[in-house]
């Protein structure tokens, strides 16, 4: 008789854990996810997009940071911080034909202020799609010269959790404006 009294205890004790592990696991109600945002601590997908007139130009001034590099190396991990997926391949792909073929061997290539436009944000669980409108003003270098640029710039953005962080996912550029393309400037 002890044996069996001990044998139920330890189904009964067995069953409590189980349906505890389904709780947690399955049945328990749960807040919304929440994942970092780079200088802006953990948010939701609702939070982002409330706040992405803030986060949005952080993570192109990012963008534009690592673009100012030349070591291959720190220019994808610095785009790695703020984009993942097709949006990181796009951007680092564009930035390697842009040394290709416009002679950027150097650090030449400064932003000196960038303005956003115009910020659509749409969370879909947790995905957040964006149409971006904003203006950059810098210089490039080509060769013996610099130009000074004032560019606007549109795009479809996507914006999603990767690896517990919010990242770009998709960089659509829609739309290139360079009638504010600035004057040449030497460098001799």
């Amino acid at each position: 008789m002890k044996f069996r009294i001990k044998s139920v205890a330890f189904f009964a004790v067995l069953a409590g854990l189980i349906g505890a592990a389904i709780y947690v696991t399955v049945l328990r109600p749960s807040g919304p996810q929440v994942f970092d945002t780079p200088g802006f601590g953990q948010m939701t997908a609702q939070e982002l997009s409330g706040d992405s007139y803030k986060i949005v130009p952080e993570m192109l001034s990012t963008i534009y940071r690592a673009f100012e590099e030349t070591d291959e190396t720190v220019i994808y991990d610095k785009l790695a911080q703020v984009s993942a997926r097709d949006a990181l391949e796009t951007l680092y792909l564009e930035r390697a034909g842009a040394m290709m073929g416009g002679g950027l061997a150097d650090a030449d290539q400064t932003l000196h202020a960038m303005e956003l436009i115009s910020l659509s944000s749409e969370p879909s669980g947790t995905t957040i799609s964006m149409n971006v409108k904003w203006h950059v003003l810098g210089t490039v270098g080509h060769a013996e010269h610099l130009h000074v640029r004032g560019n606007t710039y549109a795009a479809n953005l996507t914006v999603e959790p990767i690896d517990g962080a919010w990242r770009m996912t998709r960089f659509d550029l829609t739309d290139v404006d360079r009638a504010d393309a600035g004057t040449i400037v030497g460098t001799e």
